[in-house]
């Protein structure tokens, strides 16, 4: 019965380490965020400047080629936001084995 209860008390208050791992993936997260944000900045400011070079140095109707740097870059930025705020949630050790579970049981 003391062991249960112990279990117990463990579970209320996590060690010390779980909390500080916490703080790290935590820390890691919100760095992440932020360099998806000014890589965002980034991605605007620089993609404001080819469309002036393109109007100012062919004018409206010559090929729109700064498409080319938008749509690449694009891709990335859109990589960068998966990774910041989606990467963590998709295709997780833990959402794997709890389809398993329910799959195969707990035989």
């Amino acid at each position: 019965m003391e062991t249960s209860n112990t279990h117990a008390q463990d579970s209320l208050h996590p060690p010390v380490s779980n909390k500080r791992n916490n703080d790290d993936a935590l820390w890691a997260l919100a760095k992440k965020r932020a360099s998806f944000k000014w890589s965002l900045a980034t991605y605007f400011i620089m993609n404001s400047f080819f469309v002036a070079v393109w109007y100012f140095s062919s004018g409206i109707y010559s090929h729109f080629w700064p498409i080319w740097p938008m749509l690449g870059w694009g891709i990335g930025i859109a990589f960068h936001y998966f990774s910041a705020y989606h990467g963590d949630k998709v295709f997780t050790v833990e959402e794997e084995y709890e389809k398993l579970k329910k799959q195969y049981g707990d035989k």
